[in-house]
């Protein structure tokens, strides 16, 4: 197992007026734990340096999270000089890898193919990751994981939404890696005024064994349940969401469909019904709105007559709360709100690029001030935050608050401060980060929002591919994808037909299970469900309430088998175990894929081998429940044999 005094001892690097320099070039001033935000299980260290061409001050930070293996790195930077200085590549930690035999693990990225794993020996050549499309997940996901022969797991993640970098540099002379990242060096760089500091992207690093992810990923869920995801109440009672897009995308919902659908959802048990885009608009029936996002105080009233506070409030008659999509960050061509501010847009070169430079106070305040009225206008309790463009290099223009180099940079920290400053005046409000599904999903963003949405397509091998990568890096209960949707436009994927005849109860269920590993969703036409089928998903969100939820919110998760992958590759069969911490309770999903043998024994792990457990299944027609030594499910498994290909189990053990 890799030492945790490595990673806690790693370096950092950072590029000064064209100069690189680190903590074996500087003198240290001092060191001190800073107590602000000490707990038992939580140790924050600060050791500050000093380069004296330029009186440049270096903090550089350290978390300890104490129970776990996992240590949070960046560096502050301070010019104290009376001149400006220019920072380039700040690398916000770097470790010597220990030499042996090394794989390197990672995940490619794009619309609908997400969590795309690669592995990769390193074997004598540099590596680089890194997105250069200006959102964190176009491309590759900001992920990695370093595997040892002698089954050592090194997983780093930068905690950044806009461009980053993870490299594994290659030293011939000394035939070892240096592994570094943190903010991606790629057209950025950053004038510091006297006086002026800069703080770091973030890095998460944790340490594994017996080359399991599951080692890594236990820590980083852990450390985000308890202290990086924003909490509030509306948001840790997982609420169940129905959503009108795939069924009726935005031409072909209007304000009757939407009431005619919470009406339905309301008897099903579902908790909220979310108004994606389609409200938005000029008020013709086809007309489009893409290229006025921005004019967020228009809605199509040709579509919602009544208007959208109209519809919110026969939403919450019904018993549930309302949600509402936008694209606060991008503007469109024709939007008059680039018109009249157009000191507001983002630009490189001249060009405009789509979106609002958060970089910009007066961006800022808009924002603010438009998302409060989004809440407390239409009476939302979940605002779906979305973004469909690639930034790329980000702005460069010099009058907006920030420099020509960077403006990217900037954007992203303004971002994140209005969605601070939205959580503080609407503390139980729910926000949900979404970019063209799963293109932005990062522990920088989810410092900010309440959940993640991880991607658009949701057909069963898709969905348990993105879910098996997405709990590598984040906690179960803040991601979000919904059941086996029934799309508007034909693709090769998306085939889910409620009405088909040769449709299987079992096989609705095993698109229902699939989506009640995590956050909860469904988008469907309800009231044209087969009544059979609403009966099977009332079932199905009375067993995520009372059985599963728990189980999402506060256990660790173990995926038991490899990740399924799309087209009919990776692991056949999938298992998923959750185990409550104190290892009384365990929760046990199972998907047979198309493609999967007849018979798997699936081996549970977290159990104690002394001890028997109650095993009660939770799917099927009616609950069995049978006793099990603790040796015999981790060494020999349950062995599946009678399930149909699309056939799942459910099943809660009990230590007795």
């Amino acid at each position: 197992m890799i030492e945790r005094s490595l990673i806690e001892s790693s370096d950092f690097a950072v590029h000064v007026d064209g100069v690189r320099v680190d903590s074996a070039t500087l003198g240290i001033v001092h060191d001190r734990t800073e107590e602000r935000n000490a707990a038992d299980d939580k140790k924050h260290l600060i050791a500050t340096y000093l380069y004296e061409p330029a009186s440049l001050v270096i903090e550089s930070h350290l978390i300890r999270y104490m129970d776990t293996t996992l240590v949070e790195r960046w560096v502050v930077l301070h010019n104290e000089s009376e001149v400006p200085v220019t920072i380039g590549r700040v690398d916000s930690f770097s470790l010597q890898l220990p030499l042996g035999d090394w794989s390197l693990m990672h995940y490619t990225s794009d619309w609908g193919a997400e969590f795309e794993p690669v592995v990769e020996p390193l074997a004598g050549e540099t590596i680089v990751l890194e997105t250069r499309h200006g959102r964190s997940s176009k491309g590759k996901h900001p992920w990695m994981s370093l595997l040892g022969a002698s089954g050592e797991v090194l997983t780093v993640s930068p905690m950044w939404s806009g461009n980053w970098q993870l490299r594994c540099e290659y030293d011939k002379a000394r035939d070892s890696y240096e592994v570094n990242g943190g903010l991606s060096d790629w057209e950025f760089f950053k004038t510091l005024a006297p006086g002026e500091a800069m703080e770091s992207v973030h890095v998460a690093i944790a340490a594994g064994s017996d080359g399991d992810l599951n080692s890594t990923s236990i820590a980083f869920a852990r450390v985000g349940r308890k202290y990086w995801y924003p909490h509030n109440e509306f948001s840790r009672s997982m609420p169940m969401e129905w959503n009108h897009w795939w069924s009726y995308e935005d031409k072909a919902i209007n304000e009757d469909v939407f009431r005619a659908n919470a009406a339905e959802a309301a008897k099903l048990g579902i908790d909220i019904c979310t108004l994606d885009a389609g409200w938005f608009g000029p008020s013709e029936e086809g007309s489009e709105w893409f290229e006025l996002r921005g004019d967020w105080e228009m809605v199509n009233e040709k579509r919602f007559p009544s208007g959208i506070r109209a519809v919110s409030d026969d939403v919450h008659g019904h018993g549930m709360k309302f949600g509402l999509w936008c694209e606060i960050e991008a503007v469109g061509k024709s939007a008059a709100l680039a018109e009249k501010q157009p000191s507001y847009v983002a630009r490189r070169d001249g060009e405009p690029l789509g979106y609002l430079c958060f970089g910009n106070p007066k961006v800022r305040q808009w924002a603010l001030d438009m998302l409060d009225r989004l809440i407390a206008g239409y009476d939302s309790q979940w605002i779906k935050l979305d973004f469909n463009l690639d930034p790329g290099a980000g702005c460069n223009c010099t009058d907006h608050g920030h420099g020509a180099g960077d403006g990217l940079f900037e954007h992203y920290n303004g971002y994140y401060s209005v969605l601070r400053d939205i959580r503080a005046k609407h503390p139980e409000v729910i926000l949900e980060n979404c970019s063209s599904g799963g293109l932005r999903i990062d522990l920088g963003i989810m410092q900010q929002t309440h959940t993640t949405f991880l991607s658009d397509p949701d057909y069963p091998e898709h969905s348990l591919q993105v879910f098996w990568g997405a709990t590598t890096m984040l906690a179960p209960d803040v991601c979000l994808h919904w059941s086996y949707s029934e799309f508007c436009w034909k693709n090769d994927f998306q085939l889910f037909n409620p009405h088909d005849v040769n449709l299987k109860p079992y096989q609705f269920d095993y698109y229902t299970r699939i989506a009640m590993l995590r956050g909860f969703g469904i988008s469907q036409k309800l009231p044209e469900m087969p009544e059979w089928m609403k009966a099977r998903l009332a079932h199905h969100i009375e067993v995520y309430k009372s059985e599963v939820k728990p189980f999402v919110l506060g256990a660790d998760l173990y995926r038991l088998t490899g990740q399924p992958r799309r087209g009919g590759k990776g692991d056949r069969w999938s298992g998923f175990q959750y185990s409550m911490p104190q290892g009384d309770e365990q929760l046990l999903f199972v998907f047979r894929l198309p493609g999967g043998e007849a018979s798997r024994a699936i081996r549970l792990q977290a159990l104690e081998m002394d001890a028997a457990y109650e095993l009660t299944w939770l799917s099927g027609e009616g609950k069995k429940a049978v006793q099990l030594a603790g040796s015999s499910l981790l060494k020999d498994g349950i062995v599946f044999d009678s399930l149909e290909v699309e056939e799942s189990a459910l099943i809660r053990l009990k230590k007795l």
